[in-house]
């Protein structure tokens, strides 16, 4: 039985590219935060990532190519590994669908489903996105073309398995009653209702003869498994389920979190639960399908010309100032605009002279006027009351904005937090008493509640900028990770050194 202590975020598995774009990065970077959140509140965490190496799409392009599948996407899968270290992504798994644990639990998962009679032969005439690895009705076109990707679709009959997710249906629909959470946010669930449950679930076909880069089925050697039954299965495959030793899966499954984009959210809001219905295993506690990183109101696409590996990103603002920028400029399951002016203004407003510029002249004042040393002396006024009492508040507003993920509300919060020790600083006025021997005490006391401040606030920031924190931490020369105000703590400051540097805006 799955331990309470325990929490298991996914990603979905990335079909590998050569050219993935900062909307890519979008999921990752956010599942990348709550994973750390979860270990810093204790939780034993496993977070997963990977890439999607199957299907028609990848065959033809390693054709293109003039290599095999396999070696065509083992060269490239390495530039998702290489994007993720590049963006601090602190994954615990990286699975390739083309790992054996995975080929061979995703043919077990086709055979005790056929055995069940929930997967059928029979044959398949329909419409194909190539492009999407999607089958559609006529009726689900938009303007005759795929409604995810607006390209064209061709139609495709061969012999084909199918998965009856019209038997689950009813069983699918009293769940998602039951369960309100389970698909957010609200306006996702609606649409999976409305669009596609409600109208009548039509069984999937759930393998291909067409082509043969996939996992063959085991009875039926002129079958692959269709790359969505294949793809989805890796959130137990990577766990062990149905392997000699599935003490990983017995640990975390059901997952806490499943983290996708508004675009597939389909297959995993019906196809994944009937899958699991069928198995009979428990369902996830949550899908949350979020929005898009636009660009002019646009998806961010090559052949639209609005495309910059997002390498190119770090290298110009630093990892954290994007990590940043991505988690706090969009309200989570809304589509979001990304821009580099934007980007700009928010590292010279937020992170340079917010941030920054608190965490050098509380550290320089320290080294100034008490030669790095600073002890809590409590020589104390009503306005340290309620500034500690905001600092001690932090942690649990971003506890409960981080429990519903609100992440950029729980960043939000930290700032706010920042900019009131700015002001702290314009109150008590440190310049003035240093002028004052009679006022020393007071003034060590001040400057150790910023210092407090600050220590609390990087800590609290690991999630989002691991690399800020550390370095704030560093040059606050201390290992205290507590998340409150502690009033018995000695500093002694190591110099101060820019966090971030305003950026000029050519």
């Amino acid at each position: 039985m799955k331990n309470k202590n325990t929490y298991y975020i996914t990603t979905p598995i990335y079909y590998p590219s050569a050219n993935f774009h900062i909307g890519h990065c979008y999921t990752t970077i956010i599942a990348d935060a709550i994973a750390r959140y979860k270990r810093l509140e204790g939780y034993d965490v496993c977070f997963q990532t990977g890439t999607d190496e199957h299907g028609q799409k990848i065959e033809n392009k390693a054709k293109e190519s003039g290599v095999s599948p396999k070696e065509y996407v083992d060269e490239i899968v390495q530039n998702a590994i290489n994007l993720w270290d590049s963006l601090n992504i602190s994954y615990d798994k990286f699975l390739r669908t083309t790992d054996d644990i995975h080929v061979k639990t995703v043919q077990k998962i086709f055979e005790k489903l056929y055995e069940k009679g929930d997967i059928y032969k029979g044959e398949y005439k329909g419409l194909y996105c190539t492009p999407c690895e999607s089958f559609w009705t006529a009726s689900q076109l938009v303007e005759g073309k795929c409604p995810d990707c607006g390209r064209d679709v061709h139609e495709v009959k061969e012999e084909a398995y199918f998965l009856k997710l019209s038997k689950y249906q009813d069983r699918l629909v009293k769940y998602i009653e039951e369960h309100p959470g389970f698909i957010q946010p609200e306006s996702r669930k609606n649409e999976m209702i409305n669009n596609f449950i409600q109208p009548g679930l039509e069984d999937l076909c759930v393998s291909r003869t067409s082509f043969s880069w996939g996992i063959p089925v085991t009875f039926d050697q002129n079958h692959v498994v269709y790359v969505w039954l294949d793809a989805l299965s890796n959130y137990i495959s990577s766990l062990g389920y149905m392997s000699e030793d599935d003490s990983e899966f017995q640990k975390y499954w059901p997952a806490n979190l499943h983290l996708v984009g508004k675009e597939i959210i389909r297959f995993h809001t019906i196809v994944w639960p009937i899958m699991l219905m069928a198995l009979d295993l428990p369902l996830p506690q949550q899908v949350f399908g979020h929005g898009w990183l636009v660009i002019n109101g646009a998806k961010i696409s090559k052949s639209l010309g609005n495309y910059r590996d997002p390498r190119e990103y770090i290298c110009d603002y630093g990892v954290d100032a994007v990590r940043y920028f991505v988690l706090r400029e969009v309200s989570f399951g809304n589509d979001g605009t990304f821009s580099e002016e934007a980007l700009v203004a928010r590292t010279n407003a937020d992170l340079a002279n917010n941030l920054g510029n608190l965490v050098n002249r509380t550290i320089s004042m320290g080294n100034k006027y008490f030669n790095g040393s600073v002890k809590n002396l409590k020589i104390t006024e009503e306005i340290d009351a309620d500034f500690i009492h905001i600092i001690n508040d932090l942690v649990n507003v971003v506890r409960e904005k981080m429990n519903i993920l609100h992440v950029s509300e729980a960043i939000a919060a930290i700032f706010e937090v920042l900019r009131r020790a700015n002001k702290y600083i314009d109150e008590t006025t440190p310049w003035i008493l240093a002028k004052d021997d009679h006022l020393s005490d007071r003034l060590q006391t001040v400057l150790y509640n910023l210092l407090e401040s600050i220590r609390v606030c990087a800590c609290l920031l690991a999630p989002f900028m691991p690399d800020t924190s550390i370095e704030i931490l560093k040059q606050l020369n201390t290992q205290h990770q507590e998340l409150e105000y502690l009033d018995d703590h000695c500093y002694e400051l190591s110099q101060p050194t820019p966090i971030f540097q305003r950026i000029d805006v050519k």
